[in-house]
């Protein structure tokens, strides 16, 4: 397995987007995956799209490192999920103290396609835009968690993967902030513009911080980070 090669779990939302650009400034080739379990919000796989192509439009020292983009049909994960981002059902906590958007297994299912598909391509580094700092409360984005998740596939696959979580400690003022730090303005300008993170799937209603409804968990996490980056400039 390379040492050079990375595979981003890429959704098409401002975290996983952060973490692509932190992984093109450290791999010689980068390929990136997304997963349509049938979301709400599908769509971001839209918007995955368009970023990947702006992202080399405006960096061309990027293009030739990132390399195939892949998407991977996960939909029986949204048949057996009865939650409020695959059903169109009220956004609210539940009574196991969890938001009703949270996909039991999600991101421990992303990373194990990730890691069969890099096992097939001869990739060891995976990154993903999990968070424990600044999150909404889902298990499966832990540390502890995703440490454990690393063991099992190494063990289960014999070859010695790489979790990256480079969000894992930092909030989301702490995430525009390394946009910044990577890009600059053009970078932190068009996560804003193609990026996608409201659960309601809106790209009608245009903010400071992006597209969104405003009122949806990740909408107030999204625009509490962009107002606590802007402050801090």
């Amino acid at each position: 397995m390379s040492d050079d090669v990375a595979l981003v779990l890429f959704s098409g939302g401002q975290d996983s987007a952060t973490c692509l650009t932190w992984a093109l400034n450290r791999f010689k080739r980068v390929e990136t995956v997304g997963f349509n379990y049938g979301q709400r919000h599908l769509v971001e796989l839209e918007c995955r799209t368009q970023f990947r192509k702006e992202l080399v439009s405006r960096f061309p020292h990027w293009k030739s490192r990132l390399g195939e983009d892949h998407m991977l049909n996960l939909s029986v994960l949204g048949e057996v999920s009865d939650t409020a981002l695959t059903r169109d059902a009220e956004i609210r906590f539940q009574e196991n103290g969890l938001p009703s958007t949270f996909v039991p297994g999600r991101n421990l299912l992303f990373f194990t396609f990730a890691s069969a598909l890099a096992y097939r391509r001869g990739i060891r580094h995976l990154i993903g835009g999990m968070c424990e700092t600044d999150y909404s409360g889902y298990p499966d984005c832990r540390d502890d968690t995703l440490k454990a998740l690393q063991v099992t596939l190494n063990l289960g696959m014999d070859h010695r993967f790489v979790l990256h979580t480079p969000l894992m400690w930092i909030d989301k003022a702490g995430t525009w902030a390394m946009a910044d730090q990577i890009g600059g303005a053009d970078l932190v300008d068009l996560i804003v513009e193609q990026t996608h993170t409201c659960y309601k799937g809106d790209r009608t209603h245009h903010h400071a911080w992006g597209y969104g409804c405003s009122e949806c968990p990740a909408c107030e996490l999204r625009a509490r980070g962009w107002n606590g980056y802007i402050a801090l400039r």
